[in-house]
């Protein structure tokens, strides 16, 4: 009993303690069309020390890379009691204010914001968008804490929107319970067209900037399609309220999800068409995927996260692979795609994952673990010693999900095991390690799933599709792409002239040594001049064998590559071989077994 007090009084006295520090911001905006944000930051009530180290993120969640965000601070100063305070910079992203025991300190400094992306807080003359790992700091030691954000718009913008709850009387002002809240919820301000809908009991805001043909009711009714069949699968919507913030540029795309809101990159006259409209439900059914899938059932190293380092995991194909996959379902079960479409979208990614040289290097757990190195800095070798997690792992979600409905007769599926694994992570009150996923997919499934673990996730085996397919009465085979068409593993691009731009693993161009950034100069001896007068610009797909020399040449055939390299001239000679790339063929059996049936309706969920 002395033990339970005690450690009672020691949780009031941490709570007190916590209750006692104010920590509250105000952003404004006096140059927008020069990109910056005004941040004051303004603390009370913090312990007699001689030093405060503020700090800002390195990085920010769902997006696994360093960014280093302390680069764009400028003009930190400090007060104490009204008077300067001595600031010294002490890493790249902490720095020490020294406030000689002081209970209060007021601090301001400017963010400069220009890189248009998901992840990124920009700034205009038009809007502000304000990733907010990249705005705020915090106290070190003191990341539970809370804290409150007033905004001030910039001249005529009277809109603000974020997944942030409002302070009751006081406009534009926000009130986060801990830093990682803050660091989870964007903020966009501006004159944003808004709407709103209600689905599985919760008011979604659509903040929509940047103008666009979309259609607010079809959105309103389609958006909450994907509401209600995502919240189905869990049983449960955490939610009191989301926000959606989406910025419609001339060719825009991307998604980052947050805990109560997302932010949607799209093209802005894209929703007229069917694909462009589809292509957007896609990302919407992905990043609300999310609000369980990483946000609550997460890998164990996802949270509480240290904003300093890299948080390494081996899961992100489940956290972000899995939510491709969900993708296709939820757009099937909402009725946006037929089941025809269904099938074609997933023979699409299978066929990426199949024929990208990497998927024979890496694992879906080692590109996971190495997002933070490979996974958002790709280069010229990238395809080849490479795989997304995403890719990847939507492929492992297809067929898990496959083998759970058969080995179950059509009673049980991937959803079972998202949902009691998400109901685990509300007991457990943590995330899950890859053990404890395994063992629930064995559970829910009633197999072993070790040898399915070392060939897919752990291994860089062959993917048998045909085999999981049938379990659904899917007859599904591969082919040649191009058979008996030559082939040279060279992509090229045009620049000033033509210079290599990749190079396929085991081609003909890696055996014989081209290298990227060479200069083609003629084929043959015909000059790269020739060659390019019949060839159709611009062409996203231009490789060797595209030039008219290659392309009248038989597999076996050699010919003679004339380059510029490193200023001097080289002649190599490639003998041509036909595409390793399949085609993948399927479509449903007619006559499909009782069990197929059965196995196929759980698994579409239609």
């Amino acid at each position: 009993m002395k033990k339970i007090l005690g450690v009672a009084l020691l949780l009031t006295l941490t709570m007190a303690a916590k209750s006692q520090v104010k920590i509250n911001f105000e952003v404004s905006f006096k140059e927008p069309q020069a990109h910056y944000a005004e941040v004051q930051m303004n603390m009370s009530g913090i312990a007699a020390k001689d030093y405060v180290d503020l700090k800002m993120p390195v990085w920010t969640p769902g997006s696994y890379l360093v960014r280093e965000f302390g680069k764009s601070v400028e003009d930190f100063t400090a007060t104490v009691n009204g008077k300067p305070a001595k600031v010294q910079k002490v890493t790249k992203n902490t720095w020490r204010v020294f406030n000689a025991k002081a209970a209060a300190i007021k601090v301001n400094y400017r963010v400069y914001a220009f890189e248009i992306s998901v992840r990124t807080a920009f700034i205009d003359e038009s809007h502000a968008f304000l990733s907010s790992a990249s705005i705020f700091m915090y106290p070190a030691g003191m990341i539970k804490n809370p804290s409150t954000v007033k905004i001030i718009p910039f001249g005529k913008w009277d809109k603000v929107n974020t997944g942030l709850e409002p302070v009751a009387g006081q406009q534009f002002t926000y009130y986060a319970s801990d830093f990682d809240i803050l660091f989870d919820s964007p903020i966009e301000v501006g004159n944003q067209d808004v709407f709103e809908f209600t689905a599985a009991g919760v008011k979604h805001i659509v903040a929509m900037y940047g103008g666009g043909n979309y259609d607010k009711e079809r959105l309103k009714v389609d958006m909450a399609k994907i509401v209600e069949r995502s919240t189905a699968i869990f049983g449960d919507n955490p939610n009191k309220h989301y926000t959606f913030i989406v910025h419609n540029y001339n060719n825009g795309g991307g998604g980052l999800e947050h805990l109560n809101s997302t932010v949607l990159g799209a093209t802005r006259n894209a929703y007229g068409n069917e694909k462009g409209y589809k292509d957007f439900l896609s990302l919407v059914a992905h990043e609300y995927f999310h609000l369980w899938n990483v946000k609550r059932l997460r890998p164990i190293a996802l949270g509480p996260f240290d904003y300093d380092n890299e948080n390494y995991t081996t899961n992100l194909w489940t956290a972000e692979g899995f939510t491709s996959y969900y993708e296709n379902k939820l757009l099937i079960r909402s009725e946006i795609t037929n089941r025809d479409t269904f099938l074609n979208d997933l023979i699409g990614g299978l066929g990426t994952v199949i024929n990208i040289p990497g998927s024979k290097v890496q694992s879906a757990s080692s590109s996971s673990f190495d997002a933070w190195i490979i996974g958002y800095r790709p280069n010229e070798n990238s395809k080849n010693n490479s795989i997304s997690y995403y890719s990847k792992g939507e492929i492992i979600g297809l067929l898990m999900d496959l083998e759970i409905a058969n080995a179950t007769k059509g009673a049980k599926s991937l959803d079972d095991v998202m949902k009691a694994m998400y109901e685990e992570g509300k007991t457990q009150k943590r995330g899950y390690t890859d053990a404890e996923f395994k063992a629930m997919v064995e559970k829910i499934s009633g197999i072993n799933f070790s040898e399915f673990w070392e060939k897919y996730i752990d291994g860089v085996e062959d993917i048998d599709f045909e085999k999981y397919f049938a379990y659904a009465g899917i007859n599904a085979k591969r082919e040649i792409a191009l058979p008996n068409k030559p082939f040279t593993g060279v992509s090229l691009k045009l620049e000033r002239s033509v210079v290599i731009s990749g190079v396929s693993r085991n081609s003909p161009g890696w055996i014989q040594g081209l290298n990227v950034n060479d200069e083609i100069l003629a084929l043959d001896g015909s000059t790269i001049a020739d060659e390019m007068r019949s060839v159709r610009l611009p062409n996203p797909n231009l490789t060797l064998e595209t030039l008219p020399t290659i392309a009248k040449k038989q597999v076996g055939d050699i010919v003679e590559v004339t380059v510029k390299r490193d200023g001097l001239e080289k002649k190599i000679s490639l003998t041509l071989k036909e595409s390793p790339n399949i085609r993948i063929k399927a479509s449903y059996d007619d006559n499909a077994t009782a069990q197929q049936i059965a196995v196929r309706k759980r698994w579409m969920g239609i």
